[in-house]
């Protein structure tokens, strides 16, 4: 009985609320001769907080036409437009500004809701080894990252060098299908420099001093050992598959919309979701040195907490993760 009445209650305020919203737009219009969309694009800075205020708004709207508009083929935003100008009776000689500032909104919009179908598509597509395409791909990954290094055959336990866990890399690719294998030859193509420093680094221990405090605690066999353990080591190509996925959930749940509709003056695509990927796998590998983890098996740990501050630096409708990024500016140099 009590839950009912907690729903009773929950939806008695949902109704209400949504009631006296629709009081305080049909208040503010009579008030200021204009409605929600114009306030919305006269009132606040083309980027990220614009852009999701026009889509609340016309997600909320009573209107069929404004809930369908978020979801228009591209080719029907300008006539879409004309027929939210028509249906909110606003002057386009009068009000030009409005026009242009809705279809920077809506291939905005459109764009993500596309962007987001074309990623979960190389997601769903799995390796296929007698794909010509694929084996040609998984090669050049190869050749980017070992430039000098000859690969002797295609099943070879030379994957491992570069981060993959046996001597045929398709079975990793199982959980983020092709989407994985394009984002990680993305990042080895065009920032070359980059992904190798990366891939060294991922391969090779890394000496730390260690204090005062922990030389008293052990022998000097002990901490030297201990001193020569300590690594920053990692599966490259995992974790790059593991980036993957948190570069597809952070889009997927929305968070990077901020991201996109502050760096893609319109449609946001691969490229920008492949150039998130890049920043991530830089940003994770410099977060991964500062945690300092004992070992590999810290690795939950440390993504969830790398997770974590992607997601609130996202909160911030200003935030733009790399707007001029360039992954091999600014590496750590081990």
């Amino acid at each position: 009985m009590k839950h009912f009445l907690r729903m009773l209650i929950q939806v008695c305020l949902y109704f209400y609320c949504k009631f006296l919203w629709r009081c305080l737009k049909f208040v503010m219009r009579k008030l200021t001769g204009r409605c929600e969309l114009q306030r919305i694009c006269y009132n606040t800075k083309p980027g990220a907080s614009r852009t999701m205020k026009i889509e609340t708004s016309l997600r909320d709207s009573k209107s069929k036409l404004l809930q369908t508009s978020v979801s228009v083929h591209p080719d029907a935003i300008e006539k879409t437009i004309d027929d939210i100008m028509e249906l909110k009776k606003i002057n386009p000689d009068i009000n030009p500004q409005l026009g242009i500032s809705l279809q920077a909104c809506l291939l905005q919009i459109v764009g993500y809701r596309n962007l987001i179908a074309d990623v979960e598509k190389l997601r769903r597509e799995s390796y296929d080894s007698d794909n010509p395409q694929h084996e040609e791909m998984l090669l050049k990954l190869w050749k980017f990252l070992k430039p000098n290094t000859p690969l002797e055959s295609r099943i070879s336990k030379q994957w491992c060098e570069i981060g993959f866990q046996g001597d045929d890399p398709k079975t990793d690719f199982r959980g983020m299908g092709l989407l994985g294998l394009y984002n990680l030859q993305y990042f080895a193509e065009r920032d070359a420099a980059a992904a190798q420093q990366v891939l060294s680094d991922s391969l090779h221990p890394k000496c730390r001093d260690i204090t005062k405090e922990e030389i008293s605690k052990f022998s000097k066999a002990e901490w030297e050992k201990k001193r020569m353990d300590k690594a920053i080591g990692y599966s490259f190509a995992i974790v790059g598959i593991n980036i993957t996925d948190l570069a597809y959930n952070l889009l997927v749940s929305g968070a990077l919309k901020t991201h996109f509709y502050n760096i893609a003056p319109e449609a946001p695509t691969l490229s920008h979701f492949q150039q998130t990927f890049c920043y991530l796998m830089h940003e994770f590998h410099k977060f991964w040195i500062e945690e300092d983890p004992m070992d590999i098996m810290e690795f939950n740990r440390v993504r969830e907490k790398f997770r974590k501050r992607i997601i609130k630096q996202l909160q911030n409708p200003d935030m733009a993760l790399c707007p001029h990024f360039a992954a091999s500016e600014g590496l750590i140099n081990m």
